[in-house]
């Protein structure tokens, strides 16, 4: 069967990326492009920075509504609609393929989706006809069981879907507004440097590779990008899941900070489980 796309996407900042902010035009436009490139998906699953949970959640309504999680912008950031459909017959299997794995696991048909999801897809799937549903991550924010998580999906037997890790692969936020510096430059493109050649270097081993995404917080000025990871364990769950180098590293400014996005293609497997 032919395995899924599986994307990881810098997602901007709260829904600037849909205000016409110029730090988020050439974003805008990569993920615009990234979506043309892609075979239109049937489904999509998205793996949230912004949802953490006792266990992996996953949202099961068949309406999900949206969550502005987020204050401070004009009044017609709270009147966006994305109305894509949810699919609680997926979210069953993704619970049951966890659980074969080992991995406790449970659906959630209150939660609707967060920023990191409905904005992204506004940008790449402004049709909101492809049921979405989103998958948490886990409290505690262990790299290591993020992975697993990504390699439990792999059981997953569902044509035309498409995984998308939606973070951002630079997130300090007082960088974001503190004085431009060569310093934060230096720092922000040593880790950007660091982390392409860790998920896309075909030449590590699998276990090179997932040894170094383990031990992240080692590369060059990792707490600097990421004082807290939640927005790069997404990245943790898609490279699990694919198993393999990315084919393609799409690297894309973002509020004046080098940033990066990446793509595994979809290819032919046999079953697994």
């Amino acid at each position: 069967m032919m395995a899924s796309d599986i994307v990881f996407i810098s997602h901007g900042g709260g829904p600037l990326p849909l205000l016409n902010d110029p730090g988020h035009r050439e974003m805008v436009t990569q993920l615009k492009a990234l979506s043309a490139q892609l075979p239109t998906p049937e489904l999509i699953l998205v793996i949230g920075a912004h949802w953490e949970a006792q266990q992996p959640t996953v949202t099961s309504s068949d309406r999900p509504s949206l969550i502005y999680d987020y204050s401070g912008f004009p009044p017609e950031s709270y009147n966006i609609q994305y109305p894509t459909p949810g699919h609680p017959k997926f979210a069953d299997q993704l619970i049951t393929a966890l659980n074969h794995r080992g991995i406790a696991a449970q659906t959630d048909a209150h939660r609707g989706l967060d920023h990191g999801v409905f904005v992204p897809l506004t940008i790449m799937y402004p049709e909101a006809d492809i049921p979405c549903v989103q998958l948490s991550l886990i409290n505690g924010l262990d790299p290591a069981e993020h992975i697993a998580l990504g390699n439990a999906l792999r059981d997953i037997d569902q044509p035309g879907l498409l995984v998308i890790g939606s973070g951002f692969s630079f997130h300090n936020m007082r960088a974001f507004f503190a004085p431009d510096s060569a310093e934060i430059r230096e720092a922000n493109s040593a880790f950007q440097e660091w982390l392409e050649d860790t998920c896309t270097n075909s030449e590590l081993t699998e276990e090179e590779r997932q040894q170094r995404l383990i031990n992240w917080a080692s590369a060059p000025h990792a707490r600097f990008c990421h004082p807290r990871e939640e927005h790069l364990l997404p990245l943790h769950v898609c490279a699990g899941m694919a198993g393999r180098a990315a084919e393609q590293h799409i690297a894309t400014e973002i509020l004046n900070k080098a940033s990066g996005m990446y793509y595994w293609q979809g290819q032919q497997r046999n079953h697994i489980g």
